[in-house]
């Protein structure tokens, strides 16, 4: 019977980097912040829980889905630092996430409504401006486009 390979606790970056298909750099990245950690060995190097691979695939499917690095950081934030992700942990995130996608719908249909009409500051149709935007009165509210930033 052939031997099994021997499962560690904990993996080098660059394992860790061929185990997600990650480049050791974005892991880097996520260290920096905070979404992964690893603790230090005595000469320095990086070593990584078993845990953060499931981890690592979380932020990846997040981000494949357009969720920010800081919603990600959040919900990554309600767990211990090596705590593994349980079906409670998905269930409390989808419940979060469901918010913030129907935030980002409800942009995204405003934006796709108004895209052709003047968006306040920094106008896009400058031919509406003196129509939609007289005295560029939205300047007043702050910078930015007024009109697709409005609740």
């Amino acid at each position: 019977m052939p031997e099994r390979p021997k499962i560690t606790k904990e993996l080098t970056i660059g394992e860790l980097s061929e185990r997600s298909g990650v480049s050791a750099s974005a892991l880097r990245f996520y260290e920096r912040q905070g979404l992964i950690h690893s603790r230090r060995t005595t000469g320095n190097q990086r070593r990584y829980h078993r845990t953060t691979l499931r981890r690592v695939a979380f932020i990846r499917a997040a981000q494949s889905v357009g969720m920010p690095l800081e919603c990600v950081g959040y919900v990554l934030g309600m767990l211990p630092p090596d705590a593994e992700l349980t079906r409670e942990f998905w269930v409390g995130v989808s419940e979060y996430w469901k918010q913030e996608v129907n935030s980002r719908i409800t942009k995204m249909e405003r934006m796709r409504d108004r895209f052709t009409e003047c968006i306040g500051c920094g106008c896009l149709s400058f031919e509406q401006c003196t129509l939609v935007n007289p005295d560029d009165m939205l300047g007043a509210q702050g910078p930015g486009p007024r009109r697709l930033l409005a609740p």
